[in-house]
Order: C-alpha cells, then sequence, then structure tokens
C-alpha cells in the first residue's frame, strides 16, 4: 500500500511505525518529516502533506497516538456518533498508558461488543459510549443523548442494560431503562416527562398517534393528550386548533403546555393534571 493511500483511509494521518513496516526506510522518513512532507500531530504521528481540519483527522491523530487498542471514548466518540458538541481535548480509551498533549486518556481493557469502527476510527460503540458519559453528563444532557441515540436506532435500552455495571452508571442512565418511553425527540419533551416524574404524575406515551395526528403526549387510558407548544414544532396556529378541534371531535381532551408556564408556575400546572388524570378511564362520545 503507498504511503498516499495509507493516509488517505486515515484521514491524512500515518505513524512512524506504519511508514517502516510500509518499506519506507527509518532515513526517509527523517528527510520528509525536515522538508515538511510530515508535519509532526504527536509523538511518532504525522499529518501528510498538511494538517487535515476535519475533526475526524484530529481524532484520529488521537487514537493512533494511543498505540493498539486504542479507541476513540466518551465525549469525544459522542461527538463522532453526532450525540454531542465536543471541541476540547480528545478522550481515547487504551489499555496502556500514552500522555499526550491535547488527549484525555482513559484507562481500560475493551471488550470486542465494546468497539467498533466508525467513519474508519477505532471508537466505543453508541451504548457503551452512553454507559462512559453517564458518570460525568448532567441529566439533561444524558437524556438528550440517550433519546437522540434511540431515534436514530445507533442503540436500544436492552443494549444499554447491557451495560449498567456497579460503579460505571449513574442513576439516570438507570432510571431512563426502567422507565421506558418512546425516544423524545426534544428537549421540551425531556422536560415535560421529568416534570410528570417529580409530581408523581403517569408517565404517558410519547409521541403516539391518535385519530390520525401525531400528538406530543397521550394518557391513552383517560383520553387525555398534552401538546408542548413549542416555538419550533408547533407555529402554525391555524393547523395546530384544526387538529385539536379533530382530537376533540375524536373523543381526546387536548391541553396545551407551554414552556414558560411549566416552567415559571410548575406547581400549578401540575396540579391541573392531577385533576385531569382521573382514576377512571373517560368514555369517548357514544360510548
Amino acid at each position: 500500500m503507498s504511503t498516499a493511500t495509507l493516509a488517505a483511509e486515515q484521514h491524512g494521518i500515518v505513524t512512524r511505525r506504519q511508514l517502516l513496516n510500509a518499506g519506507v526506510g527509518p532515513d526517509t522518513v527523517d528527510r520528509w518529516i525536515k522538508s515538511g512532507r510530515l508535519i509532526r500531530v504527536h509523538r511518532g504521528v504525522y499529518a501528510l502533506g498538511h494538517v487535515p481540519p476535519s475533526p475526524q483527522a484530529k481524532a484520529m491523530a488521537a487514537v493512533l497516538a494511543c498505540g493498539p487498542g486504542a479507541v476513540l471514548s466518551y465525549r469525544s466518540a459522542a461527538a463522532l456518533w453526532g450525540l454531542l458538541r465536543h471541541h476540547g481535548p480528545v478522550d481515547v480509551t487504551a489499555p496502556s498508558d500514552h500522555r499526550h498533549a491535547g488527549i484525555i486518556l482513559h484507562r481500560s481493557r475493551l471488550t470486542d461488543t465494546d468497539v467498533t469502527v466508525h467513519y474508519g476510527i477505532p471508537i466505543t460503540t453508541p451504548a457503551r459510549t452512553l454507559a462512559d458519559l453517564a458518570d460525568i453528563l448532567d441529566t439533561a444532557r444524558l437524556t438528550r443523548a440517550v433519546n437522540d441515540a434511540r431515534l436514530r436506532h445507533l442503540t436500544s435500552l436492552d443494549e444499554l442494560a447491557d451495560h449498567l455495571r456497579p460503579g460505571r452508571a449513574t442513576r439516570t442512565l438507570a432510571d431512563l431503562i426502567k422507565r421506558p418511553t418512546g425516544p423524545t425527540r426534544s428537549v421540551f419533551e425531556d422536560v415535560f416527562l421529568a416534570f410528570c416524574d417529580r409530581h408523581n404524575i403517569p408517565r404517558p406515551e410519547v409521541n403516539a398517534t391518535v385519530a390520525g395526528y401525531e400528538v406530543d403526549m397521550l394518557w391513552r387510558t383517560q383520553r387525555l393528550i398534552a401538546e408542548l407548544d413549542g416555538r419550533t414544532y408547533h407555529g402554525d396556529f391555524e393547523r395546530d386548533r384544526d387538529k385539536d378541534a379533530d382530537l376533540l371531535a375524536a373523543g381526546h381532551r387536548v391541553v396545551r403546555v407551554t414552556w414558560r408556564r411549566l416552567r415559571t408556575d410548575e406547581a400549578r400546572e401540575a396540579g391541573r393534571f392531577r385533576r385531569l388524570l382521573p382514576a377512571t378511564p373517560v368514555s369517548a362520545p357514544g360510548a
């Protein structure tokens, strides 16, 4: 394999060992470094010709710098999976100790079920990534990351449960697994479910279909719907009211909840929902 082909497969990054194994002599490698054909990224790790600007190149360089068995992990893995934004030092998990500027090393021997390859970069699986993050992310960010992973079918609650081990997962991740709902699509939906839990309101179905419409929150037995009026998702006043009328005609009560009302008068909102959710189901018209 040519040097250019090797670098192309690794986002423009090569190691000295790889070059030597490919038949490039040590004197030639030194000459290329001196001439600028190889640009040092980490000790023994080089960019070919120029330093690629992509985050994938930065991640690949960090993984290669940490030796055999190293994989992208934690926040950096979540960023590559599209579950978080992260622009800090690169997180790498490796079985041995390697210290490099700009790399946060996590010492661990991973199993084959913990690792995969994404964009050509060795990386922890989405489930292992989320389990690792459970101890360092706050509840809101972890909840959103888990739901985004589920929405994109990157992992499942069963796969996450397989990674729950003593001392590794916080109560938040365990609670997400023990109290399953359909994956949420927004922070507002996450906040509403947390509101239900705080006030002992039964958890509704999420993004269910009723009378041909997708509704945000549904208590099916009580025939109650909560629509979360965030500007991002409910910007058409007339369409929303037409939907409410059709749902009412189908025998469902609809309550619209605004972000402001939920955040500034939570107790009043909770009292309203407790009154709207009697123990006995509400009959449909004509039933």
